[in-house]
């Protein structure tokens, strides 16, 4: 679907997706952020899992759940993040740019 212009029709609309670029980031940190608190408030787990491997192994078995725990939340809270602010910028905020005559719009005004 092309975007149209609300005031001059024009079809040269640039889209800035604040939103989106803002609620990813956020995302990605809060996502991250708690994917690391849970691997490592469950890392006495992976710790008495790699004790079988010594001290070492139980370091290691703490220190990765942490790592895994942290990249598998991040991706959680940063597509999480990406929708919301794709919503955002959608149907609330006016992140649409007629590049012919400088009005601001959001995609809810171009829906008839």
């Amino acid at each position: 679907m092309s975007l149209q212009c609300p005031s001059c029709q024009s079809r040269r609309i640039a889209s800035l997706h604040s939103a989106l670029r803002v609620g990813a980031t956020v995302g990605t940190v809060g996502g991250a952020l708690r994917g690391a608190c849970g691997a490592l408030a469950g890392g006495q787990a992976g710790a008495s899992v790699g004790l079988v491997a010594g001290p070492a192994g139980s370091i290691l078995g703490a220190i990765s759940g942490a790592v895994l725990g942290g990249l598998a939340g991040g991706v959680g809270g940063c597509a999480l993040g990406a929708e919301l602010g794709r919503c955002l910028d959608r149907h609330v905020l006016a992140n649409n740019l007629c590049l012919d005559c400088g009005y601001r719009f959001n995609q809810r005004f171009t829906q008839g």
